[in-house]
């Protein structure tokens, strides 16, 4: 039996099918990935966001013991300058 004009128009339809079908159900499963990999972008997110918070609260809390190491330093220098006293007793 040799393939006719109509058997090849058939096989050629199938085709596509098959290659539409499978082409199809590739995309569902990239977007299950693209939802997975959404998810833990949303988590990294989170984590870059509370580690800039934590970042700024130290910042901060240098930022007030330098404040505080600069008051108390013209005292210290005052301290050192000061004659030495001798001991009692």
């Amino acid at each position: 039996m040799l393939p006719t004009k109509q058997h090849l128009k058939t096989a050629r339809m199938i085709g596509v099918a098959l290659v539409a079908t499978l082409g199809l159900g590739a995309c569902a499963t990239y977007k299950e990935e693209f939802a997975g990999i959404n998810s833990r972008l949303d988590q990294l997110d989170s984590k870059v966001q509370g580690a800039a918070q934590s970042a700024e609260s130290a910042n901060q809390s240098a930022q007030q013991a330098n404040q505080r190491l600069d008051q108390i330093e013209g005292r210290v220098q005052q301290l050192e300058r000061a004659p030495r006293r001798s001991p009692r007793g």
